[in-house]
């Protein structure tokens, strides 16, 4: 992929929304689990966390985009990726990871729930890289100051600006889209270039409303329960 063209921008773009909307729980797991070690070594247990999740993420992620040379799994990582990008509108965020006084056990925590919790940027990533391993370098370079020092900031946005979770998921799924129509076993249904945006297209419209609908009675359902209790 051409360093200047426009294909190599939009998706390195398309990986820093990603970021900014899925490493921001990777950040406040990382609070979260430091919370009670002594404040002399919090910034150590932040650090090291950070650097054990970092390198675990980039074998992950270099294995992802090899893995999604082989013929089916593009199919499979876009179909996976369009139900990330519907959990990340219907599910409510829950951050429950118990603190723990100890250093490294603290560390190991975080290197643990990184890694459950950093499946979905690892495929998301190595999705809008399209093997291009720069693109994968950078998106990991982007993630981890977000993951030290943008839980507050995330948090705080997403939480005043709910539109910005939509514009994520609305980003996974194109990036989904693009995975599917690039999978050599039926590309060639996408062959056509109408067929192939209007099926990107069809995808993330489909993704953003069901999931906000769904949403939407989930949020009615809970506000009549609080009513009846």
């Amino acid at each position: 992929m051409d360093f200047f063209s426009i294909e190599f921008f939009t998706a390195l773009l398309s990986i820093i929304i990603i970021d900014l909307v899925l490493a921001g729980d990777n950040a406040i797991v990382i609070g979260l689990a430091a919370r009670n070690v002594d404040k002399a070594n919090q910034k150590k247990v932040i650090i090291w966390g950070t650097v054990g999740a970092v390198i675990i993420r980039v074998i992950a992620t270099v294995l992802v985009t090899f893995l999604l040379q082989i013929y089916g799994l593009r199919l499979i990582g876009g179909l996976a990726l369009i139900y990330i990008a519907y959990k990340l509108l219907v599910e409510e965020k829950k951050h429950e990871i118990s603190a723990t006084n100890q250093m490294w056990a603290a560390i190991r925590t975080i290197i643990i729930a990184d890694t459950m919790m950093g499946l979905d940027n690892v495929l998301a990533v190595a999705g809008a890289a399209h093997g291009d391993m720069l693109l994968v370098i950078l998106g990991l370079a982007i993630s981890v100051p977000i993951m030290v020092w943008g839980s507050t900031i995330i948090l705080k946005l997403t939480e005043r600006y709910p539109v910005v979770i939509t514009i994520g998921a609305a980003v996974l799924a194109y990036t989904a889209a693009k995975m599917v129509v690039a999978e050599p076993l039926i590309a060639q249904w996408f062959a056509n270039g109408v067929v192939k945006y209007g099926f990107e297209a069809l995808i993330v419209v489909l993704v953003v409303a069901i999931g906000l609908r769904v949403k939407k009675i989930k949020s009615e359902k809970t506000k009549k329960q609080a009513l009846h209790a």
